[in-house]
């Protein structure tokens, strides 16, 4: 243990500081203040990091750190050789360059060999296919040219190169009938579809104008106890009581009217109604509600 090493030390031990304690105040590892303790400045990373440590011991044990480093020069003249970390860490450098370096010129010629082989996979099938397409060719025209050159046994003549020819050779006038234009069928009319649009509200009546068909189909379903008075509009505008009757919930009812007709509706929101197929919005609230459906025949 060297004399700076035994000062520290005694310093320490008469203040009741424990290297644990010591190492939490300063952030100097254990084994470090206890190589400063045995002047063991070597297992320290470097000159500068044993100036550092001694500095901070000093202050932490109440000792004055200049006085301490200047017992430590006096005892250390020369400096202990700091580690070649730099050396170190500039040579790992240079070697993690070199290996990316060549993992990016194995990545580029692992792709550009890629690109290749598809390129010529690519070559190769449509070289096979352009190859094949006359062979395949080949027999069809073969066996037409046997079919041409065919003759009858009985004439030995080429019966089948020469149109209309008969067995004894003779050719038959070609056919020189107007052939029959097919008629065109007339395409039928498809009747309008209808429609069920809303025209205008006046007097508290919904007025309503169906297009497209000759009766008005009312389909009703009740979702709630109410009362329903439904009435014919002749042309001349006079009305025809057809049903007045109170409804529960569930039911349902239908009419067919060959003119207009007008609903009398008690409560709106128990009442799902359905002209012609279209459904026409009554209310969403327990209140009164007369809906007029005007029939307008084409």
């Amino acid at each position: 243990m060297s004399d700076l090493g035994f000062i520290l030390r005694k310093t320490r031990l008469e203040k009741k500081i424990s290297l644990e304690d010591l190492q939490e105040v300063t952030k100097i590892r254990k084994r470090y203040l206890e190589a400063i303790e045995e002047g063991n400045y070597k297992v320290l990373p470097g000159s500068f990091y044993v100036r550092a440590f001694i500095k901070s011991y000093a202050e932490a044990v109440g000792l004055d750190p200049t006085e301490v480093l200047n017992m430590y020069q006096s005892t250390n003249p020369s400096p202990v050789v700091e580690k070649p970390v730099v050396e170190n860490i500039r040579k790992n450098r240079t070697s993690v360059r070199n290996t990316e370096k060549l993992s990016r010129w194995a990545s580029s010629v692992m792709f550009i060999c890629f690109i290749l082989l598809i390129f010529g996979i690519v070559y190769y099938y449509t070289y096979k296919n352009y190859k094949g397409t006359p062979a395949d060719e080949k027999p069809s025209q073969t066996q037409s040219s046997r079919i041409t050159t065919s003759t009858s046994p009985a004439t030995g003549t080429n019966a089948n190169s020469i149109p209309n020819a008969s067995s004894d050779g003779k050719v038959a006038p070609l056919s020189t009938a107007t052939p029959i234009p097919t008629p065109i069928p007339t395409p039928t009319p498809t009747p309008p579809a209808v429609q069920v649009k809303f025209s205008s509200t006046e007097k508290g009546v919904d007025n309503y104008t169906i297009i497209g068909t000759a009766n008005l189909d009312i389909q009703m379903k009740i979702t709630g106890p109410c009362w329903i008075g439904v009435d014919t509009i002749s042309e001349g505008g006079g009305k025809k009581t057809l049903s007045q009757k109170l409804y529960n919930s569930g039911d349902t009812e239908a009419f067919n009217v060959a003119g207009s007709a007008y609903l009398n509706v008690g409560a709106a929101s128990a009442l799902e109604l359905t002209v012609n197929g279209t459904v026409v919005p009554v209310g969403d609230t327990p209140n009164p509600k007369r809906v007029q459906l005007n029939l307008q025949k084409s």
